[in-house]
């Protein structure tokens, strides 16, 4: 085992981040630190994604850590996941969906450079017109802009944080084939890796 995740838990609530400590100090694999300390991943928790909470987001994020942010929210639209993850989110959850098991898969998930948010929420921007997009600034619906309905499934446990094998189980494909559909998003629009395809997912078109 190594050393536990340094992390720290940012709220504006201070009920909602005694609760969120609460939840993760027992778990060996993470150390809390206060949020002027170093931390490797932040807990960031909102009532809703405005203004102020997008401000909060960004505020620690680019603070003099740089910790990866981890956003729970009492609900979470399309959109308002755009707007954290242009912010600088990296993991989002809905308050409803936590315990303390899924928000330390979430935030070991997280520190170790994937990106995950509700499936959910992956559908509703494809949905609604978010599709990857080879290249930053250029927009169409020619053939190969957007994703078959294979792909969507394995993108979706992805962003959930599961593995290749879970995956391959969950969908009943083979671990080559799940390994082969990533291989072709990331290949097909130019993504450096799967926690990239997931972000580029959420953010293109919303920018």
């Amino acid at each position: 085992m190594g050393n536990p995740l340094p992390l720290c838990v940012v709220a504006l609530d201070p009920v909602l981040e005694a609760g969120a400590v609460s939840a993760l100090s027992g778990n060996p694999d993470i150390a809390l630190v206060q949020p002027e300390e170093k931390a490797d991943v932040a807990v960031v928790l909102v009532d809703r994604v405005d203004r102020q909470e997008l401000d909060l987001v960004n505020a620690t994020r680019t603070g003099p850590h740089r910790p990866a942010i981890v956003v729970i929210a009492a609900d979470l639209s399309p959109a308002e996941a755009a707007d954290a993850i242009n912010a600088g989110a990296r993991g989002l959850l809905r308050r409803r969906e936590v315990n303390a098991d899924r928000l330390a898969r979430t935030v070991l998930t997280v520190a170790g450079g994937d990106c995950t948010v509700p499936p959910d929420l992956i559908d509703g921007l494809l949905d609604h017109g978010t599709e990857l997009d080879p290249h930053p600034g250029a927009r169409g619906h020619g053939p190969g802009w957007g994703l078959d309905e294979r792909e969507r499934a394995v993108l979706r446990l992805v962003a959930d944080g599961h593995e290749t094998d879970e995956i391959a189980r969950a969908l009943c494909y083979s671990a080559r084939t799940v390994t082969t559909v990533v291989r072709d998003i990331t290949q097909r629009f130019r993504l450096r890796n799967r926690a990239h395809a997931v972000a580029y997912a959420l953010r293109a078109g919303l920018l």
